[in-house]
């Protein structure tokens, strides 16, 4: 039986109510405590408590800044927690309103100048390198951090080494990041499903203005790992960047099992007060291994047709067409057709959403008069797409993962335009951003 993680956001969701949940869940307190410790980072304590929220009963978890609580003995959990060097810090928070009803873990080591201290992404991965346990969590906590970081980074225009994190956002964002990578790694789950994330409106004050929501570094996230959002009659953030840079980091399938059986459920807090309850609800779930998700049973279709009297311009303009309107891939297939005649098959992948109208562009921009069409099934790597600095020019590179490998392909277009803009060749660019993608992955 495969474990599967399921999130469902219909509140949002945070660094605090991801960890809570995952707490509540089963994860092991002693061993998220243990791994914090390892990190030698101070300054703060932790309250592990439950509260009702709405009639629920919930799991209460948040990381109180030692020097840096508000007057309801709290601390801001910053939406924004980066800044660029030399630039107006342009994070946010919100108010914790909330007691908790646990006992506070106070961490002895030496308190940081919070104040004075702020630390880049290279800062925060010497920290995480000091962690105690499995690497796979080492790296997972990496990659929700250089989410976050990525996100800010385009927030200000500038490149990812000049993004410097607060010193306050920073530990809240350390010890909740990495919280929330121990406990998935101590679930043991395999497969991570996200409910599209809600999302209130309006505006959040910070220090130095007024940002709207969502604030630029989570609709950047969510806009870059193809997250669902919602959006609802609530005023004010549900989806803080920690938050949404952790269910991009999680996700791993796009959708539930059609048939499961439900564990366990574990519900994380959130602070503010909404139409309904604030909660993270995280469920466990197990599926047989072949269980293909729901709605996925055909999950793709190849429509084909043979041409015999197309122009090369007319195929040309029917690709371009075909893979605007979202088809996943489009090909043409030199063939012989009756009368010996030279044409082509033109081919088509596409998910059932798109058939319909992929099929209407083979009809009127080709002069077929039929298509076939089949489903068909496929294993996909899990993947995402990275920018990367090379001394050329920035790079998308597209980062693939199987059973613990790690590839990564630059994409064409960046390639050609650096090749055509700074007279480089070819293979220069591609192998350096190849180069440096790993890099970031590995190390």
């Amino acid at each position: 039986m495969k474990k599967i993680l399921y999130l469902e956001c219909n509140s949002g969701i945070s660094g605090d109510m991801a960890v809570g949940a995952l707490l509540d869940l089963g994860a092991d307190r002693q061993v998220l405590e243990k791994a914090l410790e390892s990190l030698g980072v101070g300054g703060y304590h932790l309250h592990f408590g439950r509260k009702v929220v709405c009639g629920l009963d919930a799991y209460d978890f948040d990381v109180h800044l030692e020097g840096h609580e508000g007057e309801d003995g709290t601390h801001g959990h910053g939406g924004g927690l980066a800044h660029g060097h030399g630039q107006e810090h342009e994070g946010h928070s919100h108010s914790h309103g909330q007691e908790h009803e646990g006992h506070g873990h106070s961490h002895g080591q030496e308190h940081e100048g919070h104040s004075h201290i702020h630390r880049n992404l290279q800062d925060i991965y010497e920290i995480i390198g000091r962690l105690e346990g499995d690497g796979r969590v080492k790296e997972l906590a990496r990659k929700i951090f250089r989410i976050v970081a990525e996100a800010e980074s385009k927030a200000h225009g500038l490149p990812i080494e000049q993004v410097h994190f607060h010193e306050v956002g920073a530990v809240d964002s350390i010890v909740d990041i990495v919280g929330a990578a121990v406990c998935l790694d101590n679930l043991g789950v395999e497969d991570v499903v996200v409910s599209p994330l809600s999302e209130g409106h309006g505006h959040v004050h910070c220090q130095h203005g007024t940002l709207p929501v969502p604030v630029p570094a989570t609709a950047n996230i969510v806009s870059a790992y193809g997250l669902d959002l919602r959006f609802t009659d609530n005023d004010g953030e549900m989806v803080t960047p920690t938050g949404a840079a952790i269910a991009a980091a999680f996700k791993t399938r796009g959708s539930l099992p059609g048939r499961c059986r439900l564990v366990k459920v574990g519900m994380g807090a959130g602070n503010r007060v909404f139409q309904q309850a604030n909660v993270l609800r995280a469920m466990l779930l197990e599926a047989d291994e072949e269980e293909k998700p729901a709605g996925e049973e055909n999950p793709m279709w190849v429509l084909e047709t043979n041409l015999d009297d197309s122009t090369g311009e007319m195929l040309g303009f029917a690709m371009e067409a075909l893979l605007e309107a979202g088809a996943a891939d489009v090909w043409h297939t030199p063939i012989i057709m009756k009368k010996n005649r030279p044409a082509y098959q033109l081919s088509v992948l596409c998910r059932e959403p798109e058939r319909e109208l992929l099929e209407e562009i083979m009809l009127t921009q080709t002069t077929t008069i039929g298509i076939r069409r089949y489903p068909v099934e496929r294993t996909a790597l899990e993947r995402e797409i990275r920018q990367v600095d090379t001394r050329y020019g920035r790079v998308d590179v597209k980062v693939c993962r199987h059973k613990g490998k790690v590839f990564c392909y630059p994409e064409y277009e960046g390639v050609r335009n650096i090749c055509k803009e700074k007279g480089v060749d070819f293979q220069s660019v591609y192998w350096e951003a190849r180069h440096e993608a790993f890099c970031q992955v590995v190390f």
